[in-house]
């Protein structure tokens, strides 16, 4: 099975910014409000993603992440598919379909990287929001096809031209593969855990049929 590509999008900088004061005594809050998401429409990365498989994918998220409390998003993309705590500087309160698109709202937090957020905004910093997702490529008419889409968050950066630069070059290198409970691991991880359960008759060709299995879910990206 080919693995699922790290897939981030360019940002989208038309967003509005809303404060909330429900008692002068009490800090104010934050909110971000805008397109997170959009399906069935060429993005400036080349991407089209399926609308039906995006719409039930924020259903799942909606479900599983915002009504929990643990839609968080990071200030600026990591370098991992893991979402770090505490680089947390928002999180998703709502995303609604609107035709082709979602709208999302978010709440800026008050942690360490949230305050970063909400001086740069009040500055005047012009911040954008880009998603962060798992999925295959399907190339049809130097088209890249979206499918098997897994939304993993959205984060908030600033350049785009940076971003996009990293994302090329260091995150959409690597290959991941969703598991049975819905957790996600890197190819490599799958091979090391593999090797921990090596048996003990026949092990050397035990050690042998993984590593093969492991170099060709890779040879697609030399």
């Amino acid at each position: 099975m080919n693995g699922l590509k790290l897939l981030v999008e360019e940002p989208t900088f038309e967003l509005e910014y809303m404060v909330e004061e429900k008692n002068p005594k009490a800090p104010s809050t934050m909110f971000i409000h805008g397109q997170y998401l959009m399906a069935e429409k060429k993005n400036k990365n080349g991407r089209i993603y399926s609308l039906q498989e995006m719409s039930k994918e924020v259903e799942r998220y909606t479900k599983e992440m915002v009504t929990s409390g643990r839609s968080l998003g990071e200030l600026n993309h990591p370098t991992s598919v893991e979402i770090n705590p505490e680089r947390a500087c928002h999180m998703i309160i709502e995303i609604k379909q609107e035709s082709n698109v979602f709208i999302g709202k978010s709440k800026v937090l008050n942690t360490p990287m949230g305050q970063i957020v909400r001086t740069l905004i009040q500055d005047g910093v012009k911040l954008g929001i880009s998603s962060r997702a798992l999925g295959k490529l399907n190339q049809e008419n130097g088209t890249n096809k979206v499918s098997d889409f897994r939304f993993i968050c959205c984060d908030v950066v600033h350049d785009p031209s940076v971003e996009t630069a990293f994302v090329d070059g260091i995150l959409e290198a690597k290959e991941y593969v969703l598991k049975c409970d819905g957790s996600v691991c890197e190819l490599y991880d799958q091979l090391e855990n593999k090797i921990k359960t090596l048996p003990k008759h026949d092990a050397d060709q035990f050690l042998k049929e993984q590593i093969i299995k492991f170099l060709n879910s890779i040879k697609n990206r030399i």
